[in-house]
């Protein structure tokens, strides 16, 4: 397909939500699908001041690319695919994770995105630390990981969110 690619970007840098989906969108396609998570300021009755997030990043690339494949292979017409993870520390309000999808209709970069993001969570090794206004922090896993929890080097806190 003309000019189709995959972007998979790991970054410290804020993600420009425009410049994602601009980076998708093609003459020939009449979608593009967004999904953006973005740093809420509470969890579970605690007051959450920001993230911070850690990856294994040439696995997490590697988990990335492969996951362009199956949505490819399950969405056949898909113009361009781009997922964009934040590393480091990420602000309350700022974006976490930029997943942007273009295709020909709607339906089937709609159907993309929710599944890319919730295939994301599971596969790829990029764990997240929430870290609250008393001070203290608290590493997460996803629910949907379908890889053994395994914390970074020298972290005894482990939880699933």
């Amino acid at each position: 397909m003309e000019g189709a690619r995959d972007i998979v970007e790991l970054t410290t840098d804020v993600l420009d939500v425009g410049a994602i989906s601009a980076s998708v969108t093609h003459p020939t396609t009449g979608a593009t699908a967004l999904f953006v998570g973005t740093t809420r300021d509470n969890f579970e009755d605690k007051e959450v001041v920001r993230l911070e997030y850690e990856a294994y990043e040439g696995m997490a690339r590697k988990q990335l690319g492969a996951l362009c494949s199956e949505l490819r292979e399950k969405w056949v017409e898909l113009h361009s695919i781009a997922i964009h993870h934040r590393l480091g520390v990420v602000a309350v309000t700022q974006a976490s994770v930029v997943i942007a999808i273009s295709s020909p209709h709607r339906r089937d970069a709609l159907q993309a995105v929710e599944h890319c993001i919730d295939r994301l969570k599971a596969i790829a090794p990029i764990w997240k630390k929430e870290v609250y206004s008393e001070g203290e922090g608290q590493w997460k896993a996803n629910k949907e990981c379908t890889w053994a929890p395994t914390p970074p080097q020298g972290l005894s806190k482990w939880t699933l969110s």
